[in-house]
């Protein structure tokens, strides 16, 4: 079949082994060609192959598969794909003094490209930008005079972006003349707080449901109404503002409820993480001296080491005779609280994986530009019915909670998560968001197929996920069996949110962590807080105006200008979306080259007998550091670590390849799904 020949010819200021670090490896061309979202290399079995999306124009995404006809390292890679009938990628490489001549050729089948955008001279033009990203990125030259994508959205958010966003997701809308001024009063008196925007839903939309949990219902005027009677009878315990409250407690009203009325009163909030220890308990006790803890009953035995003078007001109570939530309601004045001359705080603490957690004050929002942020790239609408499984203490349970204020939203909350008894709540309330961490999808998609199809879960328009890495095989799944609602935040405790894939990015790049959302920055520096070459790994640095104040032991996180280090490391690809690399403190150096634990740990999770995975960096004798792999492997199911690694072999250079394979029962994840570090030695 005759074929068109688009030929470039580009001088690159770099040695042929430079250049060929990077065009010999197909698997790194989404950093440098727009058009490619996706390049992930297959088990060998002969030729390497490679599975690769295109998206052009910012069309959907097509997949196809290309495989290596000739590799010559340094002098000549081609590529040829099923899908191409005669035709073929050719790179060649020619030295010319100190700088190599690079020649590519590529040949389509006459006719493909009828009727679309790929003319031969597009395609020249993209050709020669991708080179020209491979040559900054070889000189380490950061691009300046044409951001990506990504920095363009991140030049802040006027009024009308911020209005334009809140009107579409139903925020500001027209309503009764008298609700309305009581809404805004609401909001001018208390601010963009917890409290403000549950005493503007009050006055909006009182007889809207609130929250919903296992106890019943609650509307946002029953909150209002409650809320004050708690905030009086806790002042009459010495809290009042400029005090910290310590809250301990699973999903459910009365958290909602002990941290509005701590808010009402100006006082500080501590949220406990629900899976501490006894000793981390008493220590963060220590640390932050609250002046009262309102906690669940379960949590009791924890207890046991601290102060006896702390008063303990139990949030969800079994047993008679005790100090409750709701007998300090029922006792206590309906007299109004005055707005505290300082809003109060909330403390969310870190993740805790590797040592006792850290206390981060969270900042309050300025206004309602947090939320549009959020909004733009995750469709919240107005009146949604959130079943929030992700905890309320940590980051993203609390901003699906804060969420819910200007959105009028209801919280569908359970105390505990169950994968199944999710999906039946979704199907009975018809609920139209869910709001989770990684883990718990896995566990849903882990539910027998079978047992999914019980439930009518088309009410979903949005799942939205946080707290850790999605794998790639999750992703797909989900959404092949869900429909493109899924949506992935990376965000931390530190900087709230960086980054938002929506289905789209998912569909086309199924690892990205997405694109900013408006009035979000985000820099891939080095050490010195320079801007990186294009596609190289850096240090994620954000900026947004949701950074946290600092950690309640004085200490804060490095900036550079106005963006915040998060600790972790990743790439920007040429389409502007960000990739997570993994943090700074898992990459470990293997014989001189640094390498990352999360491809490993996505490669074994795409193995049908593993049910999980972790990989840990230890001291190597010879290398310096090798990998450590923690498999726990489905029931009923075999895999020998011989096998596995060949498999991680066959897809990632020898220094990933893990040398000590582990297996365990489980690999121990925290209530988000972060592994916890300290705790698989214990396995070992």
């Amino acid at each position: 079949m005759p074929t068109e020949l688009v030929e470039v010819q580009q001088l690159l200021a770099h040695a042929p082994g430079k250049v060929w670090d990077v065009l010999g490896e197909p698997g790194l061309y989404p950093r440098f060609v727009r058009e490619i979202a996706c390049a992930e290399r297959e088990p060998a079995t002969g030729r390497p192959r490679y599975r690769v999306r295109f998206s052009v124009a910012g069309g959907d995404p097509v997949q196809d598969r290309v495989e290596v006809l000739v590799n010559r390292p340094g002098e000549h890679l081609v590529l040829v794909g099923p899908a191409w009938d005669g035709g073929h990628l050719s790179i060649r490489l020619d030295p010319s003094g100190d700088d190599t001549l690079v020649e590519v050729v590529l040949s389509l089948p006459e006719g493909i490209t009828a009727g679309t955008a790929l003319t031969a001279p597009w395609l020249r033009k993209r050709i020669r930008k991708a080179l020209s990203r491979v040559d900054d990125h070889l000189s380490g030259r950061a691009i300046t005079s044409s951001p990506t994508r990504i920095d363009q959205t991140a030049r802040g958010q006027s009024t009308i972006t911020v209005a334009r966003t809140l009107a579409r997701a139903g925020v500001l809308s027209p309503g009764r003349p008298d609700r309305v001024a009581r809404q805004l009063g609401a909001l001018a008196r208390w601010g963009a707080t917890l409290v403000g925007g549950y005493r503007a839903a009050a006055a909006r939309v009182p007889d809207a449901v609130a929250v919903v949990d296992e106890r019943g219902k609650l509307t946002f005027d029953d909150i209002d109404r409650r809320t004050t009677r708690l905030a009086n009878g806790l002042a009459e315990h010495g809290v009042r503002s400029g005090r910290r409250v310590a809250v301990m407690c699973r999903n459910h009203a009365g958290l909602v409820e002990s941290t509005i009325a701590c808010g009402k009163l100006g006082a500080d909030v501590l949220l406990l993480n629900t899976g501490l220890s006894a000793d981390q308990v008493a220590d963060l006790i220590e640390a932050h001296r609250p002046i009262a803890l309102l906690a669940d009953d379960e949590f009791a035995p924890l207890f046991h080491n601290l102060p006896s003078s702390l008063p303990w007001i139990s949030t969800w109570s079994a047993g008679p005779g005790e100090l409750t939530l709701d007998g300090v309601i029922a006792s206590s004045r309906a007299t109004p609280v005055r707005p505290p001359a300082q809003a109060g705080k909330i403390i969310v603490l870190t993740s805790g994986t590797t040592g006792t957690p850290k206390g981060a004050r969270r900042r309050n929002p300025p206004g309602l530009g947090s939320a549009a942020a959020v909004l733009s790239r995750i469709p919240l609408r107005a009146g949604e019915r959130m079943l929030v499984a992700a905890p309320l203490f940590h980051t993203w349970g609390l901003a699906a909670m804060q969420l819910g204020m200007p959105l009028h939203a209801s919280l569908v909350l359970q105390r505990r998560f169950d994968a199944e008894a999710t999906l039946a709540a979704i199907a009975e309330l018809r609920c139209t968001a869910l709001i989770a961490v990684p883990v718990m999808l896995q566990r849903i998609m882990a539910l027998p197929e079978r047992v999914r199809a019980r439930y009518d879960t088309s009410s979903l328009r949005v799942v939205a996920s946080s707290g850790s890495a999605l794998s790639r095989q999750l992703v797909t799944s989900f959404m092949d069996a869900y429909g493109d609602v899924l949506y992935n935040l990376y965000g931390s405790t530190e900087v709230s949110w960086a980054s938002i894939a929506d289905p789209a990015d998912l569909r086309a790049a199924p690892t990205t962590a997405g694109r900013c959302p408006v009035g979000t920055r985000v820099g891939i520096l080095n050490a010195d807080g320079a801007p990186v070459g294009p596609g190289s790994v850096g240090r994620i640095c954000v900026g947004n105006e949701m950074l946290f104040e600092g950690y309640t032991n004085g200490t804060s996180n490095e900036m550079h200008d106005d963006l915040m280090v998060t600790g972790d490391r990743g790439y920007l690809d040429a389409d502007g979306r960000l990739f997570v690399s993994g943090r700074d403190d898992d990459m470990i150096v293997s014989g001189g080259e640094n390498v990352f634990p999360r491809p490993v740990e996505e490669l074994l999770l795409a193995l049908d007998a593993v049910a999980d995975a972790a990989v840990v960096g230890v001291p190597d004798r010879e290398y310096g550091q090798r990998f450590a792999a923690y498999v726990a492997l489905k029931p009923g199911t075999r895999l020998g670590a011989t096998a596995i690694r060949e498999y991680v072999h066959d897809h990632l250079e020898r220094f990933s390849v893990p040398r000590d394979v582990i297996f365990v029962p489980t690999v121990p994840r925290n209530a988000t799904g972060k592994v916890v570090k300290r705790l698989l030695a214990e396995q070992d």
